[in-house]
């Protein structure tokens, strides 16, 4: 296609020992983000991708155009009533940033800006700002910015009366912050220095310097996360610690944050619970006594540990319980069963509980903002492939509705009816029946000639349910038709789709990838010349290691944040997220786990192959993938492949794992992925 010749990262041989085994790494090097040549390797990458890309810069202008012309720029959220006052999140046209408000007692009460973002992200090339939290008597908000897109947040406070932020600043925080009742103290999560793991709760007062702030815990095991909230009863101050398979809670009466918290349940391995605070009583969802796909139970507050907890909703071997929403006279239950969610109202007066009706195959149904218990309505929403979501408020009593929003979708041009919205079911390797969800414009046949892009994700027990999308238009009015493939390592067939595509049934997450698309082109909706293949973070380590796997199927791959080096990172303990994921990837220390992870590890495994067009993005200050994860993996593959396919390393510089910050910055990094598959297709306009 073109003539410029890629960088070249120099070899560099590091010698890896582990378990008596020796791998050298050529690329070692890259790790180090103060080395000059690295970020002059990271430079060349850019400058040969915007070089080899040059023909379609007219064209990923057009599309970004395209794109943001359907958003509604002057748009705000659906205000939700708290503690006395309305709260509104809303945009200004030719804004990047949103402006939060609210409005005391009515929504015809006069606006008061909380926080402006545009304003306060002027001089940023990068600005968020998170964990907006408001005190009881509503004079007080906490809030934390991250200017840098390494999730490392400094709190702030704001005085609501007088506009004034305090010069204090909290830093390295998760950026949220828990109000005691006494509207002057709060509670936050700090995180260490190298691995960024929030691994300490600390107090602080108003008025003090934070260097006083009170350690009030400190989670010792490297492998749990701890956060603190306050319940919706607002009794309660809670201490979560969480790793993948095991759950902790304390808790304290939010009037009294002079005093100790108070063990709810101690950890016991591979137990998972959360809990909820309703009159005299919590609310547990849990894997208590191997209800694998969860169940609901009860205990009295003053005596809260697990030799009290009595069931309310047993375990049911074909539903997974999600979680609940607690309302003075009815308990709201998210439910998912085959492949898809449900939402369930319960009255407490013994009335016959039902379902909401939801009539297709492909859509996303959860419950949203409802902070207020003494309400019969329940707000939740609602969006599929060719839907554009709706926010509604449904009348648990009377079960009438009332649509609040509709995304809406400029240019006067979208109807869903054009679109043909579908779930077909793929046949894995080992006969396990894996859904597929599929849109298209309505026209498309069954003749292999189709692009086709398939997208998944398929780990931590993340659901990748059918969502719909602005942008993704621009792919489907130019003839593609678009899929999620809900594999295993998700959980979107329940809790064991989870446990049998993680640990050391990984490869599960990428043979049902392989086999859904096998399907597709079996089916003749595309063929291995116009198939693609998308996925981001753990999604990316999907894409690498289906390009080792079966190259032969896709004409091209998008990765988005690659996790690659599987077996370096997560031997690495300094490593932000490492230690953690242990209970999902397994510890390398451990031979057996070291072994199968080599085993389909992407970088390490590269081979002289014909690998598919690849594009591959990643953000220098990314806090969850390291940037030096994908940069590897090119300089190998550049070495590797025995093809002339593109291969192009695209790094954000000023950006982490989310890419971009402002609202249509990111469309940009859209129009690149748009453009690098309508490129391959020929498309052109």
């Amino acid at each position: 296609m073109n003539k410029i010749q890629p960088p070249v990262a120099k070899i560099i041989p590091h010698k890896l020992e582990k378990h008596k085994q020796i791998r050298i790494d050529n690329y070692y090097w890259l790790n180090d983000r103060e080395n000059p040549e690295v970020i002059d390797y990271l430079n060349k990458e850019n400058e040969y991708y915007e070089k080899s890309t040059e023909h379609t810069k007219v064209f990923q202008n057009y599309l970004f155009k395209e794109m943001k012309a359907r958003i509604k720029e002057d748009d705000e959220s659906v205000p939700y009533l708290y503690n006395g006052y309305y709260y509104i999140t809303r945009f200004e046209k030719g804004k990047d940033y949103p402006i939060h408000s609210r409005k005391k007692g009515s929504l015809d009460a006069k606006e008061e800006i909380l926080f402006d973002c545009n304003e306060m992200a002027q001089g940023f090339s990068y600005f968020n700002l998170n964990g907006i939290s408001i005190s009881e008597d509503n004079k007080w908000v906490s809030f934390g910015v991250d200017t840098v897109s390494r999730r490392q947040y400094t709190i702030q406070i704001k005085n609501l009366e007088t506009n004034e932020i305090l010069p204090l600043k909290i830093e390295n925080t998760t950026g949220g912050a828990t109000w005691a009742s006494d509207n002057k103290t709060i509670f936050y999560s700090r995180k260490d220095q190298v691995t960024l793991r929030p691994d300490r709760i600390f107090k602080h007062k108003l008025g003090s310097n934070p260097i006083d702030d009170t350690l009030v815990y400190f989670e010792k095991d490297d492998t749990f996360n701890v956060s603190v909230y306050k319940s919706k009863s607002k009794k309660y101050l809670i201490i979560s610690s969480e790793s993948t398979l095991t759950s902790e809670y304390q808790i304290l009466l939010s009037d009294t944050p002079e005093e100790q918290f108070k063990l709810f349940q101690k950890r016991t391995r591979e137990l998972e619970y959360s809990i909820s605070h309703y009159k005299d009583s919590f609310y547990i969802v849990t894997n208590k006594d191997d209800a694998t796909n969860f169940k609901l139970m009860k205990t009295p507050e003053d005596n809260p540990s697990k030799s009290h907890w009595i069931d309310l909703i047993p375990h049911r071997e074909e539903v997974l319980l999600e979680g609940i929403d607690i309302f003075k006279n009815y308990l709201v239950v998210s439910e998912r069963s085959d492949g898809l969610s449900k939402i369930k109202i319960i009255p407490w007066n013994g009335s016959e509980a039902y379902y909401l009706p939801f009539e297709i195959e492909t859509y996303t149904a959860e419950t949203t903002t409802n902070i207020d218990f003494d309400t019969e309505i329940l707000r939740y929403s609602y969006q599929s492939l060719a839907t554009p979501s709706s926010l509604i408020d449904f009348n648990m009593r009377s079960k009438e509705k009332m649509i609040l929003k509709v995304q809406q979708v400029l240019g006067g041009k979208f109807d869903k009816n054009n679109y043909t919205e579908m779930r077909i079911w793929a046949t894995a390797t080992d006969g396990i029946k894996v859904p597929i969800s599929m849109v298209y414009k309505n026209g498309i046949e069954a003749n292999g000639k189709n692009p086709f892009l398939l997208y998944a994700y398929g780990s931590y027990g993340m659901n990748m349910d059918p969502y719909f999308s602005t942008t993704r238009l621009s792919l489907l009015d130019r003839g593609f038709i678009y899929a999620i493939a809900h594999i295993r390592g998700g959980e979107d067939l329940g809790r064991h789709w989870y446990e049998d595509g993680k640990l050391l049934k990984k490869k599960n997450t990428f043979t049902d990838f392989i086999d859904c698309s096998k399907h597709v082109i079996a089916e003749k909706y595309t063929s291995p010349e116009h198939l693609y293949a998308e996925g981001g973070s753990a999604g990316g380590l999907l894409m690498g290691a289906i390009a080792n796997m079966t190259p032969e199927i896709y004409n091209g791959i998008i990765a988005q944040v690659p996790f690659v080096d599987v077996v370096t990172t997560m031997l690495d303990e300094t490593i932000p997220l490492t230690t953690g994921e242990y209970d999902e990837w397994g510890n390398p220390n451990n031979r057996k786990y070291y072994d199968y992870m080599l085993s389909y590890s992407p970088y390490d495994n590269v081979a002289a192959k014909d690998y598919p067009n690849m594009y591959i993005s990643s953000g220098l200050h990314d806090s969850q993938v390291q940037y030096w994860e994908p940069a590897k993996w090119i300089a190998k593959l550049r070495v590797l492949k025995t093809n002339n396919k593109q291969l192009f390393l695209d790094t954000n510089m000023e950006a982490g794992h989310g890419g971009a910050s402002g609202r249509f910055e990111a469309l940009k990094e859209v129009a690149k992925e748009f453009s690098f598959l309508l490129d391959l297709e020929k498309i052109k306009n």
